[in-house]
C-alpha cells in the first residue's frame, strides 16, 4: 500500500486527500504511508544537471590530469565526509548503472572502499544476468574475514551477473605469504580472469586515521607510521604512492595481492572518492596517470583546483 500511495502521488501527482479517498484510508493514514516509503527507500529522487560552476571546475580537472570525464557531486550542506560520500554515490550511481547497460561491457573489474559501496547501494537495479563481477583485490583481511567494502556480492544482487571473489587477504602478512597465495591455481585464474575485464571501478584509499586501511585494520599503527616516514600520500589498488604519483619503496605495498595499477594502465578505469580529507590522496592517484574517468564530491574538486592553481603560481 505505501508503494501504491507513492506511486500515485510523486507519479500520479494525487493529493493526499485524493489518494486517501481511492485507497479508502484516512489522510493521516496516506501520510505515513508515503513518509514509510521514503524511509525505507522505495522512493528515490533525481535531480538532472549539475551547477554551471561544478561543470567548469570538471573541465579544469580533466585538462590538468588528462581524464576523458569528470563528474562532480554537488555539496549537500555540512561539509563532513558522510555527506560528500552520499554526494559521489548519487552522481556515480546513476553513471555505472548507464555504463553497466550497455551490453558491450560484459566483465567488470572492482576495487574496494567505502565510496565504492556506497555507490553500489544506490545504484538502481538492471537486468545483466551475462555480466561478470571481478575482484581485483584480495576480497579478506588479514585475519581472513569478509572486508565489508568489497561490493561484489552487492552489485551481483543490483545486476543479477555473476560475482568472482578473489579468496585471499587485501595484504598479505609477507611477500613470502603472497608468493604462496599467488601460487595456487584458483588465484591465478582470477588474477587472470580480472585482467580481462572491460572496465575497471576503484576507490582511492587514504593512509590517514579515518581511512578504511586504518579503521579495518588492514595495516598497522607501526605500518601507518612507516608509510608516513616514506612519505607516502594514499593507496591506490593496494600499493602506496607519493604526492607525485611515484611508487613508494616500502615493503608493505609489495604485500598486496592483486592486480598492480601498471596492469590495467590504458585501460578505462573509473575511479571514485569522496571527502576532503583525501585530497593529498586523490592528486597521488591522478598524477601516476592511470585514472581515466573521475567522480569526486564539490569540495574535494575545489581542493584539487586550489592545488592546481597554488602550482600554476609559483611555476609563474
Amino acid at each position: 500500500m505505501a508503494i501504491r500511495a507513492a506511486w500515485m502521488s510523486f507519479v500520479g501527482g494525487a493529493t493526499q486527500g485524493e489518494i486517501a479517498d481511492r485507497l479508502g484510508v484516512s489522510s493521516a493514514k496516506v501520510h505515513r504511508l508515503i513518509a514509510h516509503a521514503q524511509r525505507e527507500g522505495l522512493v528515490r529522487f533525481r535531480v538532472e544537471g549539475r551547477p554551471t560552476d561544478c561543470l567548469e571546475l570538471e573541465d579544469e580537472i580533466s585538462a590538468a590530469f588528462g581524464l576523458s570525464s569528470c563528474l562532480i557531486a554537488p555539496a549537500l550542506g555540512p561539509c563532513d565526509e558522510q555527506s560528500a560520500i552520499g554526494a559521489v554515490a548519487e552522481v556515480a550511481s546513476q553513471h555505472l548503472a548507464n555504463l553497466l547497460s550497455n551490453a558491450s561491457v560484459t566483465r567488470i573489474g572492482v576495487g574496494m572502499g567505502r565510496t565504492l559501496k556506497a555507490t553500489v547501494e544506490a545504484m538502481p537495479r538492471i537486468q545483466r544476468p551475462d555480466l561478470s563481477v571481478i575482484s581485483i583485490s584480495g576480497s579478506l583481511t588479514r585475519k581472513l574475514s569478509a572486508n565489508p567494502f568489497d561490493v561484489v556480492q552487492q552489485m551481483v544482487e543490483r545486476t543479477g551477473g555473476e560475482g568472482y571473489y578473489l579468496p585471499v587477504p587485501y595484504l598479505a602478512e609477507s611477500i613470502a605469504e603472497k608468493d604462496m597465495f599467488l601460487k595456487q591455481k584458483s588465484v591465478q585464474s582470477m588474477l587472470e580472469l580480472a585482467r580481462k575485464s572491460d572496465v575497471f571501478v576503484i576507490g582511492i584509499g587514504s593512509i590517514e586515521d579515518e581511512g578504511h586501511l586504518v579503521r579495518r585494520g588492514l595495516i598497522s599503527a607501526e605500518e601507518q607510521d612507516k608509510l608516513r616516514r616514506d612519505r607516502a600520500c594514499g593507496d591506490l589498488m593496494g600499493r602506496f604512492v607519493d604526492i607525485g604519483g611515484n611508487l613508494v619503496p616500502n615493503a608493505l605495498g609489495e604485500q598486496a595481492v592483486g592486480l598492480h595499477f601498471d596492469e590495467v594502465r590504458g585501460r578505462r578505469v573509473i575511479a571514485l572518492v569522496g571527502g576532503d580529507g583525501k585530497r593529498n590522496a586523490t592528486l597521488a592517484a591522478l598524477r601516476t596517470g592511470v585514472i581515466t574517468d573521475l567522480v569526486l564530491d564539490e569540495q574535494l574538486a575545489r581542493g584539487l583546483s586550489g592545488e592546481l592553481s597554488g602550482r600554476k603560481l609559483k611555476t609563474a
